[in-house]
């Protein structure tokens, strides 16, 4: 959408072919963060940025996983992209005031100003088309249907204890219950849905066909160059030529059985959070004209630790622990050894690394995640709400661990019960002392930012396991997307085996080949350069001659 808006703000004719019923791909279902140093905002936060701190700050995260190039590109034209978008569409996103890069330490990073949350957006105004907007994750709403916030869920949490918190929690409640008796959800939008409908918005107003369940079947390449694509609609084949150029953005290929399997570290199961629709039909159609895809990335999809609950029914649904629990004080994370392995606090992708990595030489996949009662009932652990809501229905499922005892829970988990005690013993300790000598939780500014904000202690992250009884989740190496895709260049053209561009042809978001090489430096490092690159690509198209 962002490639498809900015051609057509330019002049140009546009049209969007979608494969599923619903707009919106992984945009909708993620946490909506957009990562833009230097934009425009980041200075009135105080946080001031250049793209040469940035720069910086990237050089050492992602080293020569990416070129200078692609780079530069990136942080040269996202700021102009955020202006561009504000101007031009219904697209409104504000910087946080503090939320640091994920290396803190690191020389360039930044703690707060970079990254971006879009506006809530009332999905009333998109009409009859709101029913085709991709839902969020069931795991983003609660009451069937509402979408909260990090901020939403810690004013419901405290409704009984504080008027603020109450009157916010009774305003979303009763927008809520309005919008159940017109529609199958709640219509007050935030996190990534709000900014695929704020696009989605954006592209109505700009009357931009968007064709639904029309999937890509093959482009059309004459003379050296892509000259169209042709689609499966309503259940015939229909090649349409095009004058400028394809844009390909169909979400990467994290449901791609056989790409996943070249592309991946044996261990890693399908285990993706990304709509089952991404499944490498870009990658397929750039390959068969020449697009180089890259295989060499630090990593070919970005991480989290996914729990994963089989219904009676034979669904299943995964949970990604991506920023709310795992940082808190009182959760421990174990390999199957019975030792933890990994600083439980760190970002999710540098989790789902770990996890791999400890694989190699104990087993760690699955790991597991494991948290007394007190911490249930504040925190919760992945489907098990917090709150003091039902769970009783996970543990009959098989999904959550409960036992009076450690070594109760051991045995319930197979894992050695002395290495297991010995292993919260020390945990303890170091939750006495706030430090943690091992693995270093809540040693940086990153893990402190998700750890307890009301924590009066020395450490937010750490915490004692001491109130029987004692929980636990296994967790594997998931993902939220892909990082491996084809080549471009600065301007989002695909490039081919031998580095040259292939006339009429782009790639963006998990379609192209990670900027970011597979690393994981900030919150928004897919949604920033997915748009921005989308942005590259449409007014890159703008300037080529028309074709025939």
């Amino acid at each position: 959408m962002s490639a498809a808006l900015t051609a057509a703000i330019e002049g140009l004719d546009v049209l969007i072919i979608e494969k599923t019923p619903f707009v919106g791909g992984s945009t909708a279902v993620s946490g909506g963060a957009v990562w833009i140093p230097n934009n425009d905002q980041a200075a009135g936060l105080g946080h001031a940025d250049t793209p040469d701190q940035a720069k910086l700050y990237l050089d050492q995260i992602v080293g020569n996983w990416s070129s200078d190039t692609m780079k530069r590109a990136f942080l040269d034209a996202g700021p102009a992209m955020l202006g561009y978008f504000e101007r031009h569409t219904q697209v409104k996103l504000v910087a946080r005031a503090y939320s640091p890069d994920y290396y803190p330490a690191t020389p360039g990073a930044s703690l707060g100003g970079r990254s971006l949350d879009p506006l809530p957006f009332d999905g009333r105004t998109l009409g009859k088309d709101f029913a085709r907007l991709r839902d969020p994750l069931k795991e983003f709403v609660v009451l069937g249907g509402m979408m909260v916030t990090m901020t939403d869920v810690q004013h419901l949490l405290k409704v009984t204890s504080s008027f603020a918190s109450w009157r916010h929690g009774m305003a979303m409640v009763l927008r809520y219950a309005g919008d159940r008796l017109r529609y199958r959800r709640g219509t007050r939008l935030v996190l990534g849905n709000a900014l695929a409908g704020r696009l989605f918005k954006s592209v109505l107003d700009r009357q931009i066909p968007v064709l639904t369940e029309t999937p890509a079947r093959r482009l059309v390449f004459d003379g050296g160059q892509v000259t169209g694509i042709v689609v499966d609609h309503e259940g015939r084949e229909i090649a349409i030529r095009t004058r400028r150029g394809v844009v390909l953005a169909t979400g990467g290929f994290p449901h791609d059985p056989e790409r996943r399997k070249a592309f991946l570290p044996d261990g890693i199961g399908l285990w993706s959070m990304a709509p089952e629709g991404n499944s490498g039909d870009g990658l397929r159609l750039g390959e068969a004209v020449g697009a180089a895809v890259r295989q060499e990335n630090s990593s070919n999809i970005f991480m989290t630790p996914v729990s994963i609950l089989t219904r009676s029914d034979g669904e299943v649904v995964k949970y990604p622990h991506l920023v709310w629990d795992r940082a808190k004080p009182g959760l421990m994370a174990v390999n199957g050894a019975g030792r933890r392995f990994v600083n439980e606090a760190t970002s999710y992708h540098e989790f789902g690394l770990a996890m791999v990595e400890g694989d190699k030489t104990q087993p760690t996949i699955p790991a597991v995640l494991i948290c007394d009662a007190a911490f249930l009932k504040r925190w919760g652990l992945g489907l098990a709400l917090p709150g003091g809501r039902p769970f009783r229905h996970l543990v009959e499922a098989g999904y959550l661990f409960e036992a009076p005892t450690i070594p109760d829970l051991a045995r319930q988990l197979s894992l050695p019960a002395d290495a297991l005690a010995d292993s919260v013993a020390r945990f303890n300790r170091y939750a006495k002392q706030g430090r943690d000598p091992d693995f270093g939780k809540g040693g940086n500014a990153y893990n402190r930012y998700l750890g307890d904000a009301e924590a009066t202690g020395g450490n937010p992250c750490l915490g004692p396991l001491d109130q029987a009884p004692f929980y636990a989740v296994k967790v594997y190496p998931g993902d939220i997307g892909t990082a491996g895709g084809i080549v471009t260049d600065g301007h989002a053209r695909a490039l081919d085996a031998e580095g040259r561009v292939i006339p009429g042809l782009y790639a963006s978001g998990n379609d192209m080949n990670s900027v970011m090489g597979g690393t994981y430096p900030g919150p928004g490092i897919t949604l920033g350069p997915a748009m921005t690159f989308g942005y590259l690509a449409g007014k890159d198209l703008a300037r080529q001659p028309l074709g025939a």
